[in-house]
């Protein structure tokens, strides 16, 4: 009897996507395949496959309207002993893509290339999106999934989800319609040249889905009173009438399409909708991974930057007045150091939330103190800590005062955890904990102020051509921060380091719900 070993395969290497299109002499084209990064919510934990030699499991996927199919097949499989058998490969798959991905192979590839429906095949919902990159076409589409055309198109792709999300969950669609109104879906389709008249000029690129989260306002204007109002309602009250926050369920970029900065104008176009929609207060992330964390804060830098620089943010110096000699605060004066009021108005506008509004913030006013004088630049750090907010120079002011106020930001956060430690552990666990999230920052800024160099330089070149494609760049620089992003973000949650008890509150660093 052979070995488990000999009968064991990894899964994620079994398994084989691909997207899909009629081609001439009735045969189906392959525009892109790749493989999944995960199949442990399917295979299990070890994301291994036991009775079978050569397995190779095929997942192919219309390019318009991502009708599956699978195909499997393997050199030997493994003869059942006792209670030890292979795994039931249908079985397995079936909770997670629909029925009509198991018909035989002939009858697919058929229904593919003699789908007369696919030449005239517009992606569900309303064009709210259109861009160009390197000389390639794109649409952004966006539609309720009470739509039953979204809802099938959704239901196809929730398998990227288990493949591509790590936790990632597929979303429930046979909810009542008014809970299916709250979620909008986002298509990003390229439009492509089809090889054939028959076949569809879209191919799926990534997809997003959102939903509304009501949100409770009272308006404290005016006085509370009981009103005698009949139940049911005589008009049906609809989920976009209702004050919501709106939040990103679920995102994704597939494979081939990554690092081309589609994300960026998917989120982007999200964003812009929720500023256009005045029942929507912000726009929330459901536990972003590291990425998207990357990807959000580059895109929302972008789209704060000019705001920032119109109004001349920076951090006062000199809070107390100059000359400053006075002793060390017990508080940051935070309304002293930046323009607290502007800021929550400017937040409010944006409908950021406060969490990522403050760390856009904290990058933002950490570029505009000169590199020599931070720590990435090799200022002295010791001769800092002495001097303090009396430093002579004002921009290592300026960058004394904004370790105190991301301290104060992070303290607040975690306080719970923090009041556990002594004073001196309390003052380490912050001190490294802003270094790490300073190091962080310093590899989105590199990547983003590299690639805005290289866009003046290109814009140049080019003239108004080279535009297009500037949010573009964006998304590329994202990956390169992920490793310090990540470092970031765990310590942070797992000791959110603040200062010696510096708790003075601003209404844009409220802790994180």
């Amino acid at each position: 009897m052979a070995s488990d070993g000999d009968w064991t395969c990894d899964a994620n290497d079994a398994l084989h996507l691909s997207i899909v299109q009629p081609a001439e002499e009735a045969k189906l084209k392959t525009l892109s395949s790749f493989q999944p990064q995960f199949t442990y919510p399917i295979f299990g934990d070890e994301e291994q496959i036991f009775g079978y030699k050569g397995l190779i499991i095929r997942m192919r996927f219309a390019a318009h309207d991502l009708r599956p199919h699978i195909h499997i097949s393997y050199d030997e499989k493994f003869k059942p002993v006792g209670d030890v058998a292979p795994v039931d490969l249908l079985k397995t798959l079936k909770p997670w893509i629909s029925e009509e991905a198991f018909i035989v192979l002939p009858d697919y590839e058929k229904a593919i290339l003699e789908d007369q429906d696919a030449k005239d095949f517009v992606p569900p919902g309303k064009l709210v999106h259109s861009y160009i990159t390197q000389q390639r076409k794109y649409e952004v589409w966006a539609g309720s999934l009470a739509n039953p055309e979204v809802r099938q198109l959704l239901n196809r792709a929730q398998i990227f989800v288990s493949l591509f999300i790590e936790a990632g969950t597929p979303l429930v669609t046979d909810d009542p319609e008014w809970t299916l109104e709250r979620w909008t879906v986002y298509f990003v389709y390229e439009k492509v040249q089809p090889p054939v008249p028959t076949a569809s000029q879209y191919s799926i690129v990534g997809y997003a889905t959102t939903y509304r989260w009501w949100f409770y306002q009272r308006d404290k204007s005016q006085k509370p009173a009981i009103q005698d109002s009949p139940f049911p309602p005589p008009e049906v009250i609809r989920p976009a009438q209702l004050p919501s926050r709106l939040r990103i369920a679920q995102f994704l970029i597939l494979p081939p399409h990554q690092g081309s900065g589609h994300g960026i104008h998917l989120y982007t176009t999200i964003h812009n909708a929720c500023i256009s929609d005045p029942t929507i207060s912000e726009l929330t992330v459901e536990d972003p991974n590291e990425a998207f964390d990357a990807l959000r804060d580059t895109a929302d830098y972008h789209i704060l930057r000019p705001e920032f620089q119109k109004h001349a943010l920076n951090i006062n110096p000199d809070p107390y007045g100059v000359p400053a000699r006075k002793p060390r605060p017990r508080r940051v004066p935070t309304s002293a150091l930046i323009p607290t009021k502007l800021l929550h108005e400017i937040r409010s506008s944006f409908k950021i939330d406060s969490t990522q509004f403050a760390h856009i913030l904290e990058m933002y006013l950490l570029n505009q103190i000169p590199l020599k004088k931070r720590s990435a630049g090799g200022t002295n750090m010791a001769r800092l800590l002495v001097k303090k907010h009396n430093a002579d120079d004002p921009d290592d002011r300026r960058y004394y005062w904004w370790r105190m106020l991301t301290k104060q930001r992070l303290y607040k956060r975690s306080r719970d955890l923090l009041i556990q430690l002594d004073s001196s552990d309390r003052i380490e666990k912050l001190e490294e904990t802003v270094t790490n999230v300073e190091e962080g920052y310093e590899a989105l800024l590199k990547a983003f102020n590299a690639r805005e160099d290289e866009l003046k330089a290109r814009e140049e070149e080019l003239g108004d051509a080279a535009t297009a494609e500037s949010t573009v760049v964006l998304d590329e620089s994202s990956g390169s921060s992920r490793e310090q992003r990540n470092k970031r973000k765990l310590t942070v949650e797992d000791d959110e380091d603040e200062e010696e008890g510096e708790e003075t509150e601003s209404p844009n660093k409220r802790p994180k719900a």
